[in-house]
């Protein structure tokens, strides 16, 4: 088989490498976590799979930023969860893929779990091999890593990164195998240095929890959980599957980490693929929403009369519009001076509010703004649920010139360098609870 082409589309700022095989429809997108697309056809097993993938239908791999071919990260600035996802999206519309299965495999899956979620009606499948919805352990997750394991792992991961002993903890079914384990060892330099690998893996354990994506997930699933590898246990595979509605699981023998490219998975991947199944039809959806409205319009409609409000209020509705179009907003209602959007990323939706606040400064407004993350049910309407509701709770709780966010929102988007200050905790009118509030720093 002749090499496809290697390609790259900006996503940000930073370079994504990409390469398409196959013909489609389908249309399958390997989100691999640490890889190579290049490096990865040099060696006959992997080449075989690949080729196998890209029989059932159109093959679209990439290396995520940070990785292989694509844009080097620094220890300190590694990209988000929502940013990774945005390199799926990227390079989905750059290979002109409407809809596609995510195959998602170790620590690409939460990236395919988050854009799956975010973005369902792109996504006609879904295919976890190997991965995990959180690394740590938690009082309501006990099957996650303690600690002192996550450390230890980290650690072995650093220390045999780059080296033939690297094939000991993700193929030990090829451990004894020299030819494979020098072209691992090669492939693993090229992928990343091993001290930026050990500071992604640790970035990964430590903020990793895409358990709330789960429910959200609309697409057909298939798990696929190898029981004896040393990464991930087989109780995080069920517990993906139990909260996945629909999910199908498959246990499989062995010990390797890259289960995907077993004779038996590719069996599973291809019966997946290839069955006849029903459109999905999308009524949910995981979205940023934004509420944004003029401080004190009414005393200062009043006081301009209203052929100069309608004339601030009509150059206050283009710059908005004009940063939504800039950080991909979706504006969804306008009421008088107040506007309802939606995002499919948080930390594009605070930007998108700063940027919006600090430009309507020179029509001399004030503006104030409120986000929150969560579950919007889609309606001929625009998007319903308690997530919209609490969003505009949010915005009525902000100051003057503040962007005040939601708790969940605040997890979201740790990494991004957006600097929050804690505002405590707030009774948000009909919302059940205390909501604690951050405040964009400016």
């Amino acid at each position: 088989m002749e090499r496809p082409q290697t390609r790259y589309v900006d996503v940000g700022g930073a370079e994504v490498a990409y390469q398409i095989v196959g013909q489609g429809p389908p249309d399958v997108v390997y989100v691999s976590g640490f890889s190579h697309v290049d490096l990865r056809w040099d060696n006959p097993v992997w080449a075989a799979f690949l080729e196998r993938l890209a029989s059932f239908g159109r093959l679209i791999l990439f290396d995520r930023r940070g990785t292989g071919a694509s844009e080097a990260v620094v220890d300190h600035a590694m990209p988000t969860w929502e940013e990774w996802a945005d390199d799926v999206r990227a390079v989905l519309d750059a290979a002109r893929s409407a809809r596609a299965v995510v195959l998602a495999e170790t620590d690409g899956g939460p990236t395919g779990l988050l854009f799956t979620a975010m973005q369902p009606e792109r996504v006609s499948g879904l295919i976890l091999a190997n991965t995990t919805a959180r690394r740590l352990r938690a009082d309501d997750y006990p099957m996650g890593m303690p600690p002192e394991a996550a450390d230890a792992l980290v650690e072995r991961f650093r220390q045999s990164w780059g080296t033939p002993d690297s094939v000991s903890i993700s193929w030990p079914s090829r451990a004894n195998d020299p030819e494979f384990r020098h072209w691992v060892a090669k492939v693993t330099r090229a992928i990343a240095t091993p001290g930026n690998a050990a500071a992604q893996i640790r970035y990964i354990i430590e903020k990793l929890d895409a358990r709330g994506a789960l429910p959200l997930i609309q697409a057909p699933t298939l798990v696929l959980h190898t029981k004896g590898n040393l990464v991930y246990s087989i109780a995080e595979g069920r517990y993906l599957a139990d909260h996945i509605d629909g999910a199908r699981f498959v246990e499989l023998p062995g010990g390797d980490l890259f289960v995907a490219a077993s004779p038996t998975a590719v069996e599973e991947i291809g019966e997946f693929m290839t069955g006849e199944r029903p459109p999905v039809e999308v009524d949910r959806i995981l979205t940023t929403v934004l509420f944004t409205d003029i401080v004190g319009s009414t005393e200062r409609a009043g006081r301009e009369g209203d052929r100069r409000w309608s004339e601030l209020l009509s150059a206050h509705h283009q710059v908005v519009r004009s940063e939504l179009h800039h950080f991909r907003g979706e504006e969804i209602d306008t009421a008088g001076d107040g506007f309802l959007v939606t995002f499919d990323g948080p930390a594009r939706a605070i930007r998108c509010a700063c940027a919006i606040r600090d430009r309507v400064e020179s029509l001399g407004l004030e503006i104030r703004a409120g986000l929150h993350t969560g579950e919007v049910e889609l309606t001929d309407e625009g998007p319903r649920g308690l997530a919209v509701h609490i969003g505009a709770r949010v915005g009525a709780a902000a100051g003057p010139g503040e962007v005040l966010v939601s708790r969940t929102v605040a997890d979201l988007v740790v990494g991004s360098g957006i600097k929050l200050v804690d505002r405590g905790e707030h009774k948000l009118k009909g919302v059940p609870g205390r909501w604690h509030l951050f405040a964009v720093a400016t």
